[in-house]
């Protein structure tokens, strides 16, 4: 019999897609790969006192008309019990919903099962009592409850395993808005409780060790894959060539591209800088929401985001533009990135840096920061600067804008470097975390099973 994996749909269930949202998803698809039973438990404010038929359309219906329908009376009786006898109800997929138009963000699935807003009460919970929310598991009970993200919710009577991508807002508490002693207070907490931690990158893992305290031998590094549809990926040049300029008014190879979002972390603010003093003639192409401090990532540039250098008597001597876009469908995203002169991607601090590491997959250069993660997951393959050194900035932007054999470089060894990180490698890695665990996935050998743990009483941090 094949183990069962339930993992959460937290980041899933957002309506625009974040990093941690794709890593649930390339998780679900690999475990499939690995031969196990993948189940998906999501939030979603949908009763269990429905029929079946009416979790289904609850569940796939829009957020915002779910919250117009549920009363007030409702809402305040969920508050009250979180944390008292929290159940899971299974969502059947019969096919009476038609949900083709939200195949792009669904994981792979056997089963898919909700706990009504329990994500959102969890939280609220944690800030008045410092506890897990204790959550039963379904019958017959997972091998392992693999929560993505570091949420305050532990299942009872399996083992629970918990995936910290980074400790940003322990490294760099003024790019991020998270409570910070309420986040370092679940981070250890977690730590002392679960029974593995996992995460992405040898520098996270470290930051978990040396911040946390986190016994070594219970926190394992699995990477992460890249994986692009190959419908994408190796979509014909000159058709991907027509979408860069039919929808963007782009040229091929005629542009910079970032993309991602625009928030202190991200670094948009000196990567704008840069661009502008590069003196390059291809215009900056940003793709991404504009999220918290974005204001003053953005304050060199006008409302129309073309920026004038220096005007005299009217005439414009010097002209630098940079091109704003909100939202790019994901398949006109890739052909964005495979059009790119070079994609440029300087983070302060990233727990892995997906975002270079797609970029060079399709064959296009990168430059990103010699900092956190990034380093290990580029190699050689990009153009590595100081995020913090506007000088190397530029002369990197520089030596893509002008080099036209450095670029070719890049573009043949990115692609050997993304190699590494392909689903094939990535699954090897799943299955011996799992192993460890006693859950043998794939070829991995079984290891004895460790009994579960229990949630600590921690005093305050």
């Amino acid at each position: 019999m094949r183990p069962r994996i339930l993992i959460d749909g937290f980041n899933l269930a957002l309506e625009q897609g974040t990093g941690v949202s794709t890593y649930a998803r390339n998780l679900s698809y690999r475990l499939h790969g690995l031969g196990a039973g993948v189940e998906v438990l999501y939030g979603r404010t949908v009763s269990t006192k429905l029929g079946p038929l009416m979790r289904e359309i609850a569940f796939f219906d829009d957020p915002l008309q779910v919250q117009k329908e549920d009363s007030a009376l409702r809402r305040l009786r969920r508050m009250l019990l979180s944390g008292l006898n929290e159940r899971i109800s299974e969502i059947p997929v019969t096919g009476k919903v038609v949900i083709d138009g939200f195949a792009s963000r669904l994981p792979y699935f056997d089963r898919i099962w909700n706990a009504e807003d329990i994500f959102a009460r969890a939280h609220n919970r944690f800030k008045l009592v410092r506890r897990l929310v204790p959550v039963q598991a379904p019958d017959p009970r997972p091998a392992v409850m693999h929560w993505t993200y570091p949420l305050p919710i532990r299942m009872a009577g399996v083992r629970n395993i918990y995936t910290m991508h980074d400790l940003v807002p322990l490294r760099l508490p003024y790019t991020t808005l998270d409570h910070k002693r309420r986040y370092h207070r679940l981070s250890q907490m977690l730590v002392g409780g679960a029974d593995h931690i996992v995460t992405v990158s040898e520098a996270s893992r470290r930051d978990i060790i040396n911040l946390l305290g986190a016994d070594p031998e219970r926190v394992t590094n699995t990477y992460q894959s890249v994986e692009l549809p190959p419908s994408l990926a190796n979509k014909p040049e000159d058709l991907a060539r027509d979408e860069v300029a039919g929808s963007f008014g782009l040229d091929w190879k005629g542009y910079f591209l970032f993309f991602g979002a625009i928030e202190p972390k991200k670094n948009v603010g000196r990567l704008i800088e840069a661009y502008l003093a590069s003196g390059s003639d291809r215009p900056l192409v940003i793709v991404g929401k504009q999220a918290w401090k974005s204001e003053g990532e953005l304050n060199l540039l006008f409302e129309d985001h073309i920026k004038y250098l220096s005007e005299q008597d009217g005439r414009i001597l010097t002209r630098r533009k940079v091109v704003m876009l909100d939202y790019a469908p994901f398949r006109l995203l890739v052909s964005l990135i495979r059009g790119a002169r070079g994609v440029l991607f300087p983070s302060l601090y990233e727990g892995f840096g997906l975002p270079a590491l797609e970029a060079m997959s399709l064959g296009t250069p990168v430059l990103t920061s010699n900092t956190s993660s990034l380093p290990e997951v580029v190699g050689d393959a990009a153009v590595k600067v100081d995020p913090y050194d506007l000088r190397a900035m530029i002369e990197g932007i520089r030596a893509l804008d002008a080099d036209d054999e450095l670029c070719g470089h890049l573009s043949w060894a990115g692609r050997q470097r993304a190699t590494l990180f392909s689903p094939a490698a990535y699954e090897r890695r799943l299955a011996a975390l799992y192993a460890r665990l006693g859950v043998p996935l794939g070829d991995a050998a079984p290891a004895p099973a460790p009994e579960p743990r229990h949630e600590p009483d921690l005093a305050e941090g």
